[in-house]
């Protein structure tokens, strides 16, 4: 799984590149000098591998990372400040766009903190399935600290995955909070070494990439509505039945009976 480290062989600061290999996309946010912000042109990029992902039936699992700086572990600042004097339909609504694609993207996706993150990048990740931190890293959101009332789809989307009093940690304290925190409050589902992150991410992959991914896909689609309030119940029937009459099921079953590992191809 090619998280990438700080190096000199990295080509030169760009958009984010996305990497394919073996059902698993890598996308990896790439302006390590400027903290890994993200501008609208970012934002754009961003949005456009995540059409590819999406269409690609190919791709199970998606992981967010970030290149880093040699002097600096950040995964990213966030929004690049300068969009805010722009056409706020084009900049900070932009950015929420992105991570409302990312959080109801069909592949699981995980994302790889190799470094701290702050302001809206604390969504970016947050709209990740999983977040798999490294110890030393903190998170700030700093709206609060800024003048800022913060976008209803991030408030929303922190709610449901953290509840209200850790919406009110992040939002409302504008604190750093450091790694065992953010592991204690449920923000990141594990915590390692830095030089652990590449094995911990593979061995996600890898267990993700061997289960069915039609079922996988759509208990995430279905968990995501329910957490949010949306009320889909023919949706989430509809899905059952799906998952109940595929191939993947048939095999699965089979693989039980005859104590193997299943092979799923998504249908």
């Amino acid at each position: 799984m090619p998280l990438h480290p700080p190096t000199t062989d990295w080509p030169p600061a760009s958009g984010p590149v996305l990497h394919l290999d073996a059902g698993v996309a890598t996308l990896t946010l790439n302006r390590p000098a400027q903290r890994n912000s993200l501008s609208d042109a970012d934002l754009q990029e961003l949005a456009q591998h995540l059409a590819a992902i999406e269409a690609d039936a190919a791709v199970r699992v998606l992981v967010l990372t970030a290149r880093l700086a040699p002097a600096a572990a950040v995964f990213s600042a966030g929004y690049h400040m300068s969009g805010f004097d722009a056409d706020a339909s084009q900049g900070p609504q932009g950015f929420e766009r992105v991570c409302e694609a990312l959080s109801r993207l069909r592949p699981v996706t995980l994302c790889a903190l190799n470094g701290s993150v702050y302001g809206g990048a604390t969504d970016l990740a947050l709209a990740c399935d999983f977040r798999l931190g490294v110890q030393g890293m903190e998170l700030r959101m700093p709206a609060a600290a800024l003048g800022l009332h913060y976008y209803p789809g991030g408030l929303q989307r922190c709610v449901a995955r953290l509840g209200l009093g850790g919406a009110r940690r992040l939002f409302l304290l504008a604190q750093a909070l450091p790694a065992d925190e953010l592991l204690r409050m449920g923000y990141l589902d594990a915590l390692v070494e830095p030089e652990a992150l590449p094995a911990e991410v593979a061995r996600w992959c890898q267990n993700l990439c061997r289960l069915a991914p039609l079922a996988l896909q759509g208990m995430k689609q279905s968990l995501q509505e329910m957490a949010l309030g949306e009320s889909n119940w023919q949706g989430w029937r509809a899905r059952e039945a799906l998952s109940q009459g595929s191939a993947d099921f048939a095999e699965g079953r089979a693989a039980f009976a005859q104590r193997r590992p299943a092979l799923f191809v998504g249908r």
